[in-house]
């Protein structure tokens, strides 16, 4: 069974896209990854310009062989790039207060914004909180 989230980011310009992310939504996971190798506005910018995930993983590029089917290890997985579907693109919204209204939810969604990771679980979540300082709690 998937745990599904989003991934968006907040551009310079104030503008904000957005993925889905099928697989390993949860903290531990895709929170983890995003904290990790995804951590600058650079890549994860690179990394929702892709569009639609089915896995996240810690890069965006392949060296060899990769496809939907047989995936590199360590390299993400796309719908639009890796399987050729249509309409995997990110959501864009004008600003982060429309992508506030208009998100598309998941079980865990995730931002980036600041230079930080930070998630929300739609289901009770009012609020964005930052991914590290949870990550670090939930180890402690």
């Amino acid at each position: 069974m998937a745990t599904r989230s989003t991934i968006a980011v907040v551009h310079e310009d104030g503008t904000v896209s957005q993925i889905y992310c099928h697989y390993d939504g949860y903290l531990s996971h895709n929170g983890q990854m995003l904290t990790e190798y995804y951590n600058t506005l650079l890549a994860a910018e690179f990394l929702v310009s892709k569009g639609d995930l089915s896995i996240l993983a810690p890069r965006v590029t392949p060296t060899g062989t990769h496809s939907f089917n047989e995936p590199e290890q360590g390299v993400c997985v796309y719908y639009g790039r890796d399987r050729g579907e249509d309409n995997t693109e990110p959501r864009k919204f004008n600003s982060v207060d429309d992508y506030n209204l208009y998100y598309q939810a998941q079980e865990y969604n995730y931002l980036f914004k600041d230079g930080e990771w930070y998630f929300k679980l739609e289901v009770n979540d009012p609020q964005f909180h930052l991914v590290s300082e949870t990550l670090e709690k939930e180890t402690v």
